[in-house]
């Protein structure tokens, strides 16, 4: 059975009413590996065994954040500098995540209409995460479309909940090795994912 390790990063959590359910809907999910890097580094100093050791027994790694700035927070970048190095992740010597999955679980307050060439942003998302997705090639990895919960500020509780259902149905699926992999979609959406 394929592991998940989700790589949760949001530098407010205690402020975020989306953030909080969804990472609670993975918690308990067979398979499922929840890894909180501001939590677990506070000082951003990470274990890079540690997290190297994580990613070795994982076949999916999910980046669990919200959409700051058009990228993730800051810790993701410390995450990704440290942790990625040459001759390991990448480079000539560097395979030990060969054919390993990697994805972006994002949030977001602008709704999905806004992430158009027509839209306020100019950009759809996947352009706007072209650099996790080329990371992921570096690496010699595959990269997946990303969970995108639109619109958080205005989601209301009922919303709040069917985007976290979504989620878990998601790592439910990915657990399982039940997602289409090679016939995903631009972003993952309510039609994309089927209830296991």
């Amino acid at each position: 059975m394929p592991g998940v390790l989700i790589q949760f990063a949001h530098p407010a959590l205690e402020k975020s009413r989306v953030n909080r359910v969804m990472l609670a809907a993975a918690q308990n999910v067979p398979g499922v590996t929840v890894n909180d890097l501001y939590e677990a580094y506070p000082d951003f100093d990470v274990d890079v065994d540690r997290e190297q050791d994580l990613l070795l027994r994982h076949d999916f790694i999910l980046l669990h954040h919200p959409f700051y700035w058009y990228s993730a927070p800051a810790m993701v970048k410390q995450w990704e500098d440290l942790v990625l190095e040459h001759g390991w992740a990448y480079g000539r010597e560097g395979n030990a995540l060969t054919g390993k999955h990697l994805m972006n679980v994002i949030t977001t307050g602008g709704r999905a209409e806004a992430y158009r060439p027509e839209g306020h942003n100019r950009f759809t998302i996947r352009q706007f995460l072209v650099p996790f997705e080329q990371t992921a090639r570096l690496c010699k990895m595959t990269y997946l479309p990303p969970f995108v919960v639109h619109g958080t500020h205005r989601l209301d509780g009922a919303g709040i909940e069917a985007a976290a259902e979504r989620y878990r149905a998601l790592l439910t699926q990915l657990a399982a090795g039940l997602v289409p992999i090679d016939h995903t979609p631009d972003v993952f959406t309510n039609e994309t994912l089927s209830r296991p």
